[in-house]
């Protein structure tokens, strides 16, 4: 018998259109998997069964009677916490939030969802405001991960990553200000891809500014495509909204890579990898030569930028907490009120600086995507470690980006950047492949992570969590 919990969307779609399986079934399995496996990992804050029933009841009526609303009508979807959903509360993470309140308004994220029939389970983990690489909260506490519950599943979008990791439904809408798209897939051996800046529209906007982007994580490319079609209709309340896409980017998604100009940077030149991670990146490399494109070792050439995006990091963070008077800062996560303490030393002339450094990195990857079509790295150096901590245990630092280096750099140059899984370490850990492409190239990068895909079976491995 069919697992239902592991069918993609376009599978359910299919499925869907030859009547051979329902939304309402679907819909159940997944709520049954939620019931199953959410006291292990921890990722939704909040479920809605009743909800999500009816609305698969209706769209079953709409696939008899051939008057579905668009393509995702139907497909068990969940919602990081940080996305404003009409009736239910967004707590963020935070203490600080108080539950009761009207909850009238949709994000456009998830507007364009529910335009389109999208079963809506519920909301899923995040840390505090999401401002940080691991998902664990003072409110909501940690989230494990598929592969192993005492692991951290990355973050911050990491509920979405271990629900769709586990069958929480078929794909889940997130963040990504600094890697919070990439991180959890790449911890999970899930897919995303963290779109060009203003192409997925936000509101409110995000306190981090220009850095935040919104975007699937899915268990295949091919959903991440189409649930870009869906999430990518113009937003007016989003100021640097970009005009609704004219192609779908599902168009030419199987075309592959053949005569694509493509590097390789093991490392920009900066970065000292698990040996696994960098091993599992370089096959992935030579998948993507196998199947036609001209690949080269080659580095960007700019220096780690973490000191600027620090500056506009956390200079956001306080501006956040700014909201909620002066006692806010006590009563948070004690590495978001270091950032933010930190943050109350960073003059207008060290943001400036900082805001430079972040278009002369813009500028340098604009002339390194005239020699090359796409950039392939490690999506992160390591692997998931316990659950519960912002770093590794004995590690040189005490704040996430130390280990995150090759996910910030694209957020400040606003570049698409896709994570998919290339391989396990040999204690059973997903290792992500991250391939980042200029600005507006998000079909190009969707086709070479496709190809990628097509030529290997991670996307299809089963966590042994599902597995039990």
């Amino acid at each position: 018998m069919t697992d239902l919990t592991r069918l993609t969307a376009t599978e359910l779609v299919a499925a869907y259109r030859d009547g051979s399986v329902s939304p309402v079934e679907v819909t159940r399995a997944a709520l049954a998997a939620i019931d199953a496996g959410n006291d292990d990992v921890n990722a939704f804050v909040l479920v809605d069964s009743e909800g999500a029933v009816a609305a698969a009841v209706r769209s079953e009526a709409r696939w008899r009677c051939g008057s579905v609303l668009g393509p995702g009508d139907g497909i068990p979807t969940s919602i990081k916490d940080l996305l404003y959903t009409r009736g239910w509360p967004t707590l963020r993470g935070t203490n600080l939030i108080d539950e009761r309140g009207l909850w009238t308004e949709d994000a456009p994220t998830v507007a364009r969802l529910r335009e389109t029939g999208a079963v809506l389970l519920g909301k899923t983990t995040t840390p505090e405001f999401g401002w940080k690489g691991v998902t664990d909260s003072l409110r909501h506490g940690p989230t494990g991960n598929p592969w192993d519950a005492a692991l951290t599943c990355g973050g911050s979008s990491g509920g979405s990553a271990a629900a769709v990791g586990l069958g929480m439904g078929a794909w889940s809408v997130g963040t990504d200000g600094g890697g919070s798209l990439r991180i959890p897939a790449a911890f999970t051996g899930t897919v995303t891809i963290k779109p060009t800046y203003g192409l997925v529209p936000v509101w409110p906007a995000s306190p981090f500014g220009t850095l935040s982007h919104a975007g699937p994580i899915t268990r295949c490319v091919a959903d991440a495509a189409l649930m870009l079609d869906i999430l990518t209709g113009f937003d007016p309340r989003d100021w640097s909204a970009l005009p609704t896409p004219t192609a779908s980017f599902l168009d030419g998604l199987d075309d592959g890579v053949r005569g694509l100009r493509i590097a390789f940077s093991p490392d920009l030149g900066y970065v000292r990898n698990d040996p696994q991670v960098e091993a599992a990146v370089r096959a992935a490399a030579a998948v993507l030569a196998d199947a036609g494109a001209h690949v080269e070792q080659a580095d960007p050439g700019f220096a780690d930028p973490v000191d600027a995006f620090r500056v506009l990091w956390f200079a956001g963070a306080a501006k956040v907490l700014e909201a909620y008077g002066t006692d806010a800062l006590r009563r948070v996560d004690p590495g978001l009120r270091r950032g933010v303490e930190w943050a109350a030393g960073v003059s207008t002339a060290d943001y400036l600086e900082a805001t430079a450094v972040r278009v002369d990195l813009g500028v340098r990857m604009g002339r390194f995507h005239q020699s090359y079509d796409l950039l392939l790295t490690p999506t992160l150096p390591i692997t998931a470690f316990p659950k519960g901590r912002d770093v590794p245990h004995g590690w040189h630092s005490v704040d996430w980006t130390s280990w995150t280096p090759y996910t910030y750099p694209f957020n400040m140059t606003q570049q698409p950047a896709a994570s998919v899984p290339c391989g396990f370490t040999s204690d059973g850990l997903p290792a992500g492949l991250q391939i980042v492409g200029p600005r507006h190239a998000d079909a190009l990068v969707l086709r070479a992570a496709r190809a990628y895909e097509r030529a290997t079976n991670w996307t299809r491995t089963r966590p042994p969590l599902h597995r039990g």
